[in-house]
């Protein structure tokens, strides 16, 4: 009995610590998340865009931090300007002697673009605007910056706001984004005070180029005169999505020419001798995804194709041929590709066969002979990685959340298998933390949006996504890719167009069946969820598929896709891509495709989630879906709504609250007692810390990082990313 006391006593901390170990809501707030990631010309040093979540509750809620670090090729990372700031479109000057960012600081009334030498000291501001700068691009001597902001509201305009006329004119007074271009030799310049360097006085030193339609997308030809932006028709984000087309812009003559790219629009890169400008695109107005890789020689007509497999998601464009970063089923790729039709790539990195990260973001250094990406893998979040063309070489080169080796983590794995029809299909599965040989689990089955998009075998744990958080409460996970998914190229992409949750909520179906077949999952526990297209398929999941599921979290889904039809603010994109139909072409087909079409099925305790002010799937959708379970009586519901969150949460308070509440729910229902719901009042676990101070913080290589270190994170202020 001694003996035994003893060894309980030593085993106690041992339990305490391995408890303290494992993933919870509050691990994933604070995680910091690397959002940009930009090369120097020389490949000596990377700049990145580190997101820092605010700390609550010792200071106002909102979105994340994000500041500016620099890392070399060794993995020293010094921090820039840290703290209370929001860093953003990071890029090194031509000359690789500063490195340029657009921000809000201090007073500034609008986002200006600073600049700041590579050894830190003070930014200073290069450009500022009456409006926000939304982007820019430097000539390639340095001397000229093309930037994109939107014309001043006219002064008379502005009275009548401050006089309380403030109606809004619905899509219609939504001002056009425009080209400037600042000559930065001739630019006046006045000194003020408390600077060491000289700031650009941005009165009437700008010129507006007079194109037709709103502008994004801009880059500058390397050698000459032109550059190429991407117009949209207006300024309506369904316009922006569908429609935007490739222009070049002689700055000498004014002469634009339309290179009439046939799809969706991702990323344009000339080559270094400005003779070739090659672009991501889609195939044309169906394509789900902007994945192509297409040429264009200047001074001829016509795109050369050098599609690769997979999506494209990043390009370098050289003098011969392309190197580009693509996503090829769960794996991530590098490769090159000559810009010949039909000649073969050379893959660099295959993530499919080589054990490493899954990739995004490329950057190379001017001699393309170094490079940098964004990575991720099960064991952690987004990081800067270097790769060295000469060894093929890929490593990393940050660790902004060491505490993770102290993490317990459950495997995680790919999964294949098939549909009823015979489609190969694969998903990423993380198994319940400590699994039993011979026992089954309860199983959340987490559904991605889009559907264009997937889940690639990485890090897939975020503030909606449980990932390692439902693991480590003994629950399986399993993020499928659909038909519909990306990655696996054009027609695997288009195979749910025309046919709203038909196959391909039927594919979630079998991959539930499968993990049942292989004997981890006890059909009789199994959850879904998902945001934005995933919403839809939990609803669906509730309603059609009700007898399959003990329980559903429906985050910024659709329920009605008549009343959806006409209150997205992506009509044209919900048309050409997803349903090819307009509504009056076939009320039946959308009604039936509708969960609420299925209220009588449904016996699934579901909690709905919803931004208050969505603009892309209105929140009646939710609100539609709850009252008729409400009124119907048939299971629990619940919804909750978030003020001032758009499709998908932002803020801190609002991504927890989020996190946690989810957990509570499939806890309740897939492990615990079920029946009437868990408690609507949460306890966040949040004690108030020692006051500390939070500033403009810039700093130089000698200097340590002694400022702001926020304990509750949160990753990139996308829509329901990190």
């Amino acid at each position: 009995m001694r003996i035994l006391a003893i060894v309980l006593c030593l085993l106690t901390p041992l339990v305490a610590e391995a408890q303290q170990n494992v993933f919870t809501p509050h691990h994933i707030a604070k995680l910091r998340v690397v959002t940009e990631a930009v090369i120097s010309p020389d490949g000596t040093q990377v700049a990145y865009v580190l997101a820092v979540s605010r700390d609550i509750p010792r200071e106002k809620d909102g979105g994340s931090w994000t500041e500016l670090h620099v890392v070399d090729t060794k993995g020293t990372s010094t921090p820039f300007i840290t703290g209370s700031v929001n860093v953003g479109s990071i890029t090194w000057t031509p000359d690789g002697k500063q490195i340029a960012f657009l921000t809000k600081r201090e007073n500034d009334p609008t986002r200006s673009l600073y600049v700041i030498g590579t050894r830190g000291g003070e930014a200073r501001k290069l450009i500022a605007h009456a409006t926000d700068i939304q982007g820019y691009s430097f000539s390639g001597d340095g001397q000229q910056v093309a930037f994109l902001a939107t014309q001043a509201i006219a002064k008379t305009k502005k009275a009548q706001q401050d006089q309380g006329f403030n109606q809004e004119v619905y899509e219609e007074d939504q001002p056009f984004t425009r080209v400037w271009i600042a000559d930065l030799t001739s630019r006046k310049r006045e000194r003020r005070d408390d600077d060491k360097e000289p700031v650009a006085n941005a009165s009437g030193s700008s010129r507006m180029l007079k194109l037709d339609g709103s502008a994004s997308e801009l880059h500058f030809n390397p050698k000459e005169d032109k550059i190429a932006v991407a117009l949209a028709p207006n300024p309506l984000i369904d316009e922006h999505i569908m429609f935007r087309k490739v222009h070049i812009v002689d700055l000498n003559t004014g002469k634009t020419t339309n290179l009439n790219n046939p799809g969706k629009l991702g990323q344009i890169a000339w080559s270094p001798d400005g003779k070739k400008l090659a672009m991501i695109t889609g195939v044309d107005k169906h394509d789900p995804k902007e994945g192509r890789l297409w040429f264009h020689n200047v001074g001829f007509n016509g795109w050369t194709d050098s599609t690769p497999e997979g999506d494209v998601e990043s390009i370098v464009c050289r003098e011969s041929g392309i190197i580009y970063q693509s996503s090829v089923g769960v794996s991530g790729y590098i490769s090159w590709a000559p810009d010949l039709k039909g000649a073969p790539a050379k893959g660099w990195y295959d993530g499919r066969t080589q054990t490493g990260p899954v990739v995004t973001s490329l950057t190379a250094s001017t001699d393309h002979m170094a490079m940098a990406l964004i990575g991720h893998n099960s064991k952690h979040g987004p990081e800067v990685y270097f790769f060295d063309f000469d060894g093929k070489d890929l490593r990393r080169l940050t660790d902004s959340n060491p505490w993770l080796k102290t993490m317990a983590f459950a495997k995680q794995e790919i999964v294949k298998y098939k549909a009823k029809d015979g489609l190969e299909l694969e998903g990423v599965l993380i198994r319940p933390l400590n699994e039993e040989k011979g026992k089954r689990y309860p199983l959340v089955l987490h559904v991605h949006g889009g559907p264009e998009a997937h889940y690639s075998n990485g890090w897939i744990t975020r503030y909606a996504d449980l990932g390692q958080v439902a693991a480590a409460k003994g629950m399986a996970v399993f993020c499928p890719n659909y038909r519909g998914s990306t990655g696996y190229g054009v027609v695997f992409s288009m195979k749910g167009q025309a046919a709203a949750a038909g196959k391909e909520f039927d594919d979630l179906v079998d991959g539930v069946d499968h993990l049942i077949k292989i004997g981890l999952v006890d059909e009789k526990k199994v959850g879904i969820t998902g945001g934005s297209y995933g919403g839809y398929a939990t609803a669906w999941g509730a309603t059609y598929y009700s007898h399959r599921f003990a329980a559903g979290v429906m985050f910024v889904g659709l329920s009605d896709l008549v009343s959806c039809a006409g209150t997205t603010d992506i009509p044209q994109e919900m048309t050409l891509v997803h349903h090819r139909k307009w509504l009056w072409d076939d009320w039946d087909y959308f009604l039936k495709a509708s969960p609420i079409k299925h209220l009588e099925k449904a016996k699934t305790p579901l909690l709905i989630a919803h931004g208050k002010n969505d603009p892309r799937v209105h929140p009646s959708q939710s609100l539609e879906l709850y009252r008729h379970l409400k009124v119907r009586n048939q299971a629990p519901v619940r919804l909750v709504l978030y003020p001032g969150e758009g499709h998908g949460n932002r803020r801190t308070a609002s991504r927890l609250d989020y996190n946690i509440r989810t957990l509570q729910w499939f806890e309740h229902y897939l492990k615990g007692p079920g029946g009437a719901m868990p408690a609507m009042d949460l306890d966040y676990g949040l004690t108030v810390p020692a006051k500390a101070s939070a500033s403009w913080d810039t700093r130089t290589p000698q200097t340590a990082t002694a400022g702001f270190t926020p304990w509750l994170g949160r990753g990139c202020p996308c829509c329901i990313g990190w």
